[in-house]
């Protein structure tokens, strides 16, 4: 099977989030970079799951400058084959899933699988797109996928239960939590990933849609306002004229 994994650089959620040029831009000082874990964790592992038990390759891609490969890197000490850097800076989701499939389209892969979302932006865009460019099916938030044949069958938490779903392959799945367990690196993939194939792509010819006009923190947490047990009326002024929540 060829499977074929997205791989997203984000920050790491410990890291103090600034931004410079008048706030229109993210300021990356002192941030430390990771593999995003919805991709890592669950659409990385499940790839390389799929690929131990019926043979195949897995390839990673990413859409992004020289300081995406260390991130790169690690997803192949985790076990990927080879991996593919797309050498572009987009503006927005939809050039990400334009770069990925004008790559993809010939590549014969059967199989895309990416994280359900990144955790910087939380979009949850670039699966669905890229589908679409493509002309696959794309199943969301899937927490189990099992695959048989040129057919994939998937489970995918609901309120209430599990909704499963069967797909004809090729196909693009976002995966979520339960998908499979996180591994770590050992010595020998960290030595080995230092020799794998790590191939730069140019970017391909399209039209950026959006730009970044400004960005802005959240404001500041006001200060606690304690409200008397026995003044439940307060309470309910408060929630109504200042809270705007009822």
């Amino acid at each position: 099977m060829k499977i074929l994994v997205l791989i997203s650089q984000v920050p790491d959620t410990t890291s103090r989030i600034a931004f410079k040029d008048n706030n229109s831009s993210f300021d990356g000082n002192g941030v430390t970079w990771i593999v995003n874990p919805y991709d890592e964790w669950y659409a990385l592992v499940r790839g390389l799951e799929l690929k131990e038990a019926q043979g195949g390759t897995v390839t990673t891609v990413t859409v992004g400058g020289a300081d995406n490969e260390a991130t790169i890197r690690k997803a192949l000490a985790i076990g990927a084959d080879d991996a593919v850097r797309i050498d572009a800076q987009p503006n927005d989701a939809f050039e990400v899933a334009e770069q990925i499939a004008a790559y993809a389209k010939d590549k014969g892969y059967e199989l895309i699988l990416a994280g359900k979302e990144t955790i910087d932006h939380n979009g949850g865009q670039v699966g669905a797109m890229l589908a679409e460019l493509l002309d696959m099916p794309y199943l969301p938030v899937v927490s189990k996928l099992d695959v048989a044949g040129t057919s994939a069958t998937v489970e995918s938490d609901v309120r209430g239960g599990v909704e499963v779903a069967e797909v004809s392959l090729p196909a693009v799945i976002g995966c979520a939590k339960g998908m499979a367990e996180q591994r770590i690196p050992n010595m020998r993939g960290i030595m080995a990933a230092r020799t794998k194939p790590l191939t730069v792509v140019l970017a391909a010819a399209v039209e950026s849609t959006a730009r970044t006009v400004a960005f802005e923190l959240p404001p500041a947490k006001q200060a606690c306002k304690m409200i008397p047990a026995e003044d439940a009326g307060k309470l309910i002024e408060l929630l109504h004229t200042e809270a705007k929540v009822i």
